[in-house]
């Protein structure tokens, strides 16, 4: 069964200043999701499913899905705040998204074998589709065997401000542990590092493994994940700013036991706009794959 690409297309972009989701950076106008949407229709993948907001519905139709006609199915499921499990209510003031896990419920009714979540506004390179596809597509005989993609630390920060990322642990191939850290920058000696819940500097090796957002389930985590958002909300519903992040939810499948989580390797390069600033160094960079030959003159 060819797997289905769950793209989380339904943030702000604040930092950015605008929907980066429908920027053109590539030669021709392409976005970053041009480019992730062609690695996955090469590497096997067999449907798309977008998750975004209501409210941008028309320009992401016109401008980004209709491109892809003839070329994969596609499919759209909306993230709304007041979209909450039984017996939970979203509070009157609440406007903040509850962040990319409850995205990934979304697609509950839209996604009946494995599948791949991705950010939109992420490239993550051929190979990287490549593996995860490959690992997707084998035969499972258990709940809980799932996967990502690892990506090294080095890699995927800018000089332009700090970035968050999944900080991972693993053993044998399988990730042990994964924590967000929100602020993860060069410091004044030009490491790699972030300060830990006691404010504590911690410094990074550039080889540490990290989550992209790059991960790989099968329908039983839909089951999984409305349990684990379930209980975040009764611990932080009333938290206007408080948001779940799929690391968090692995994470607590692992340490359950619940679940596995293969970290698979990837000979990718990782690269993406959080900044305005660094808009110029990746249209350089697309600019570039085209002219190696990575990718054709026109994509779609």
């Amino acid at each position: 069964m060819k797997p289905t690409l769950f793209v989380l297309a339904a943030g702000m972009g604040s930092r950015y200043g605008g929907l980066k989701q429908l920027d053109g950076l590539g030669p021709n106008g392409e976005t970053i999701m041009d480019y992730s949407i062609y690695d996955a229709i090469h590497a096997g993948f067999g449907k798309v499913v977008f998750v975004i907001r209501k409210d941008f519905e028309q320009d992401f139709r016109d401008k980004i899905l209709s491109k892809y006609e003839g070329h994969i199915p596609v499919e759209v499921v909306f993230q709304s705040v007041d979209k909450l499990p039984e017996g939970f209510t979203c509070p009157a003031d609440r406007t903040k998204p509850w962040g990319p896990a409850h995205a990934v419920l979304m697609a509950k009714d839209a996604i009946n074998g494995p599948f791949a979540v991705i950010n939109a506004d992420d490239y993550y390179g051929r190979n990287s589709f490549e593996v995860l596809a490959k690992e997707l597509m084998r035969e499972r005989d258990r709940k809980g065997d799932y996967c990502m993609v690892g990506f090294r630390v080095g890699n995927t920060v800018t000089e332009n401000g700090t970035v968050s990322r999944g900080v991972c642990e693993n053993k044998d191939g399988y990730l042990t542990s994964v924590v967000e850290r929100k602020a993860i920058g060069y410091n004044y000696r030009h490491q790699i590092a972030f300060n830990d819940e006691y404010g504590t500097e911690q410094v990074l090796d550039p080889m540490t493994p990290v989550s992209m957002n790059m991960w790989g389930f099968t329908p039983d985590y839909f089951d999984y994940g409305v349990r684990e958002f379930s209980k975040f909300l009764s611990e932080k519903r009333d938290m206007p700013k408080s948001e779940q992040v799929l690391p968090d939810v692995a994470d607590a499948l692992i340490k359950s036991g619940e679940a596995t989580v293969k970290v698979l390797d990837t000979d990718s390069q990782w690269f993406g706009v959080t900044y305005a600033e660094d808009r110029p160094g990746v249209v350089a960079k697309f600019l570039g794959l085209h002219e190696s030959g990575v990718y054709p003159g026109k994509l779609f």
